[in-house]
């Protein structure tokens, strides 16, 4: 597998079905389990989340990541908004669901996607967690 993929992203925190969406090429960690985007390190919410797939590292929110669907129905059915399509990505994204152009009723071509490093976010997905067992005891 490709660590490289066209990806959905939504934001789900404090938003529902209807948050700020983009689809772009998101990195994937070795594990498959991080995904980079954006300035974030969005990682897979192994217990299940409210309503996300994956939580930002940095600030706990949610979001949901998933391929990007060929018949352009990637918002949950109660949702709405338009989705940001990455400028770098209308290529890939117009091959992939066979659409001769981007439809600008659901889609809006952007171009402020930060581009992520995974090693800014190493020391922070690989520090060491302590039970509770192992905490200091106070004084």
């Amino acid at each position: 597998m490709s660590n490289r993929r066209l990806m959905y992203i939504e934001l789900k925190s404090g938003y529902g079905d209807s948050g700020p969406a983009w689809i772009s090429h998101v990195t994937f960690s070795k594990s498959g389990r991080t995904v980079y985007f954006n300035g974030k390190a969005l990682k897979r919410n192994e217990r299940g989340g409210i309503s996300g797939n994956y939580y930002d590292l940095e600030s706990g929110d949610e979001y949901w990541v998933s391929g990007v669907k060929k018949r352009g129905t990637n918002r949950h059915w109660a949702g709405s908004g338009k989705i940001q399509l990455d400028v770098n990505a209308v290529t890939d994204f117009l091959q992939h669901t066979g659409q001769a152009e981007v439809d600008s009723k659901q889609y809006e071509i952007c171009s402020n996607i930060k581009a992520t490093a995974p090693k800014d976010f190493f020391e922070m997905e690989n520090e060491k967690h302590i039970s509770q067992d192992e905490w200091p005891e106070e004084e």
